[in-house]
Formats: structure tokens, C-alpha cells, sequence
């Protein structure tokens, strides 16, 4: 985990991956278009980080919210702010790309993580 890593948001890859399989949590990916576009998380939604804070009315604050870039360090700020305004924020820890590393499955069989 980077420098942004706070055990009370980060979740890991598989707890992610339960919850996302149990319609439990909102994942947004924060990444730029072009690293989405090479691939991502299946049922995640795309809000650029740049965006985020104009798209904060449109994420559903009753519900869990988990965030996720390449790495987790974008995303670990952006659910540190979204904590501190209230959320159920957390952080997808190490990001998408601890996400392949355990195995769990991109949109697409020639999907890759693309660098930042």
C-alpha cells in the first residue's frame, strides 16, 4: 500500500470484489479516460478524479462508496474527502492493480492496467 494507506478506508481487492458481488457498494473508478478504456473493473462506474468533486451530489450517500485508481493513491485521497464530507468512503487498497495481482477479472479477457 502507498503513503495514502489508512486502515480505517482501505479495504482489500477480495473484500471489494464480495461486496461488489452483493450490490453492497458503489465503486467508482477515478482513473483518466485512457486507463479506463484499457481496462477495468466489471459494474464499477467512471468519474474522473478531476470530475469528482462536481459529481459528488450523484453518488448515493446512504450507500457504501469504494474508490479505486491504478494504484490506490488517487483514490485513497478521494475517499479520505468523501469520508471527511459524510460518505461511507474506502479506498480499494493498492488499486486495480492489487486487484489483478489477486486474481479477480478486468472487463474484458485483453484488458490490462494501464500505466498513469
Amino acid at each position: 500500500m502507498g503513503t495514502f494507506s489508512n486502515s480505517e478506508i482501505d479495504l482489500t481487492p477480495e473484500r471489494v470484489a464480495e461486496l461488489l458481488e452483493g450490490d453492497e457498494i458503489t465503486l467508482i473508478d477515478v482513473r483518466e479516460p485512457y486507463e479506463r478504456e484499457a481496462g477495468h473493473i466489471p459494474g464499477s462506474r467512471h468519474i474522473e478524479l478531476e470530475r469528482l468533486a462536481s459529481q459528488a451530489e450523484t453518488i448515493d450517500r446512504e450507500r457504501p462508496v469504494v474508490l479505486q485508481c491504478r494504484l490506490g493513491a488517487r483514490s485513497a485521497m478521494a475517499a479520505q474527502a468523501f469520508a471527511a464530507s459524510g460518505y461511507r468512503a474506502h479506498n480499494l487498497a493498492g488499486g486495480i492493480q492489487a486487484w489483478v495481482d489477486a486474481g479477480l477479472p478486468l472487463d474484458r479477457p485483453d484488458a490490462v492496467v494501464a500505466d498513469h
